[in-house]
């Protein structure tokens, strides 16, 4: 029965309390929303951050809690991926993490309910685009830009399924904001050396490079869900979009919020829950 599962909301994880603050406020929505105790539960890292920062209460990380509950009795998991895409730490660290807790106990049920885009890299939610163009719309009102230019970016990826992604919300944008905006071009925050990886071209830090970029408004539409030391305050994105005012070769670059802040957001982690509560009714 689904009254004894196990639900955690599970997000990559980050070194920062912010980040970890925000998954927990996301996952106290869902609860409310879907009526069932949802858990905040990062796949890496956020156990380091100091509990002081944290209102007394540790992050946890899926690998030990799952093993704690394990070692309770308990044996039915639904695991909701926040992430925008089927990375890489949903496609083959997560798949690690199931194996070693089926070593634990044979009998234990876990469903991987879908990430946010869907089952289609091509085709991927439109209610992602949707947020980055509220958000948009919103930047341009608090700003006063007439005809900015959008660079959608993300944090640069080595799979080549989660950038198909990110170019498909971006085309969709585009769609969304014709006529209020000049161009929309997705972008990349950073990524790795290699041709193999040249897909994840342009960067942030090179937009000014494509053609009537130069010296131009743009809102740069942050396709990332928490904050941290990437998109939150002062990280890396804020640090290139400084950088390029600095340099002058941006009129301005303003930031989108991040896309956990928009209500749509629970509203597709709930639709991604409720599928998977069918998906572990059908095989319990």
């Amino acid at each position: 029965m689904t009254s004894s599962v196990r639900i955690f909301l599970v997000d990559n994880g980050s070194l920062r309390a912010d980040a970890v603050l925000a998954l927990r406020g996301i996952a106290a929505q869902l609860s409310k929303q879907v009526g069932r105790t949802v858990e905040p539960v990062s796949l890496l890292h956020s156990s380091k951050v100091p509990v002081a920062d944290l209102a007394g209460e540790p992050a946890k990380v899926v690998r030990p809690t799952l093993r704690r509950y394990i070692e309770a009795g308990e044996r039915a998991f639904i695991l909701v991926p926040m992430f925008l895409g089927p990375s890489r730490a949903i496609s083959e660290y997560l798949p690690e993490l199931i194996a070693g807790a089926r070593e634990l106990a044979p009998d234990v049920t876990i469903v991987v309910a879908e990430t946010l885009a869907g089952a289609d890299a091509d085709s991927p939610d439109p209610r992602l685009a949707e947020m980055l163009a509220a958000h948009v719309r919103q930047t341009i009102q608090q700003t006063d830009c007439l005809q900015p230019r959008v660079a959608l970016v993300d944090h640069g990826t080595p799979a080549e399924e989660v950038n198909r992604v990110r170019n498909a919300v971006a085309r969709q944008l585009a769609q969304l904001l014709d006529g209020e905006v000049a161009a929309v071009a997705a972008c990349s925050m950073e990524r790795r050396e290699g041709p193999e990886y040249d897909f994840n071209e342009p960067l942030l830090e090179r937009v000014d490079q494509l053609a009537g970029w130069t010296a131009a408004d743009v809102i740069v539409a942050l396709f990332f869900l928490l904050p941290g030391r990437h998109a939150g305050a002062a990280g890396d994105v804020a640090e290139i979009c400084d950088n390029l005012i600095q340099r002058q070769v941006l009129k301005s670059a303003v930031r989108t919020p991040l896309l956990h802040m928009h209500p749509l957001l629970v509203d597709m982690l709930t639709d991604r829950l409720n599928a998977a509560l069918v998906e572990y009714e059908s095989i319990d």
